[in-house]
């Protein structure tokens, strides 16, 4: 499932650069998750990186957009075709 943002985003802009999706970009208030673009980090992190990075842990999983393992990995694989993704 991809993630989103919450109101408690402070808006410090730590999350932009750690996406390798490009999918985190600054809205009017907050930052904001694409859910067409974020992966959860599959293909590219072990782990997602934006969350290791909020400090205050306003990225959390999104039930809007519930996905499995193999849907994440098939849309990094769209997302960067060509590339191989990380085991």
């Amino acid at each position: 499932m991809a993630y989103k943002i919450t109101e408690e985003c402070i808006s410090c802009g730590a999350c932009e650069p750690e996406c390798p999706n490009e999918a985190i970009s600054e809205g009017d208030e907050i930052y904001i998750i694409d859910p067409g673009k974020c992966t959860e980090c599959v293909g590219a992190h072990e782990s997602s990186r934006c969350v290791e990075v909020c400090p205050v842990d306003s990225c959390v999983p999104d039930p809007a957009h519930k996905e499995s393992r193999e849907q994440l990995l098939a849309k990094w694989k769209k997302l960067h075709p060509g590339e191989t993704p990380a085991a």
